[in-house]
């Protein structure tokens, strides 16, 4: 596509998202700038200031892709694609097993981000929201989330002064560590009272192509949960959804063991 001149900021930064497509969802600057039709240097400082607001994320291979900040803006559409529309008849099917709240969660940077949620109308209430923010460590989602993130990740958090919710939260460093490793032996995480002192919650990861994409939980309340009895069901739709998005058979299987507990 030839520049054209006259053209609004906004219009090419509109060019520039408009470049990406099911078929080519990451793509390098030279790419993004010719399908934009914007010259190189244009395209690199829009390109950047899509980047530090969370439009894009670039990659390690050069290559940027669509970022989470737009997961959040489009969670308010009436209407979502890709993991979310994946994984809403799993998370329905887990709800009418269950009756108690579903959630599905991915990470961005040190935080995670609620994608979608099923509210159980006489569940325990959750402080979640669809497209809201929270910490990694004390949520079941965000243990899961922070349990298969890269190691830099993990430290980034562990060596920043973790927020106690409740008295239960896990802010001992030492102690957190060896709970995600004892998340990735088992393959689920259990948060016991660490949000609030009236739920707990129980998650599984989702597997991509590449690894971990995200998480899925229910959210129950405290006194009439069964941890064990409901960690089978999550993993089993953690394993659909992630077959769904074409995990290898190999990277959904998980091993036996104790999940971490607020009170381990």
């Amino acid at each position: 596509m030839r520049a054209q001149p006259g053209r609004s900021v906004t219009s090419k930064v509109l060019a520039l998202l408009d470049a990406f497509s099911p078929a080519d969802p990451a793509l390098t600057l030279s790419e993004l700038a010719r399908r934009a039709g914007l010259p190189l240097p244009t395209a690199h400082r829009r390109v950047a200031e899509l980047v530090a607001w969370g439009a894009l994320e670039r990659g390690d291979d050069a290559r940027y892709r669509i970022g989470l900040r737009l997961w959040e803006v489009g969670s308010l559409a009436p209407r979502g694609l890709g993991l979310r529309e994946l994984a809403l008849p799993v998370m329905e099917d887990l709800y009418e097993v269950t009756h108690e709240n579903v959630q599905l969660a991915v990470r961005q940077d040190l935080e995670l981000v609620f994608i979608e949620r099923i509210a159980g109308r006489h569940a325990v209430p959750v402080l979640t929201r669809v497209g809201g923010r929270f910490a990694l460590h004390a949520t079941g989602v965000g243990l899961v989330l922070l349990a298969y993130a890269p190691a830099d990740v993990q430290e980034q958090v562990l060596a920043a002064p973790l927020e106690r919710y409740t008295e239960l939260t896990i802010v001992d460093a030492r102690r957190l560590r060896r709970g995600l490793a004892e998340v990735r032996h088992t393959g689920y995480a259990i948060s016991d009272r660490q949000v609030t002192m009236d739920a707990l919650s129980v998650a599984a990861p989702i597997h991509g192509p590449d690894g971990v994409v995200a998480a899925i939980s229910l959210v129950v309340a405290h006194d009439r949960a069964d941890p064990v009895a409901l960690a089978p069901l999550v993993q089993a739709a953690g394993r659909v959804i992630s077959r769904a998005l074409g995990a290898p058979y190999g990277r959904v299987v998980t091993g036996p063991g104790a999940a971490v507990t607020a009170t381990s």
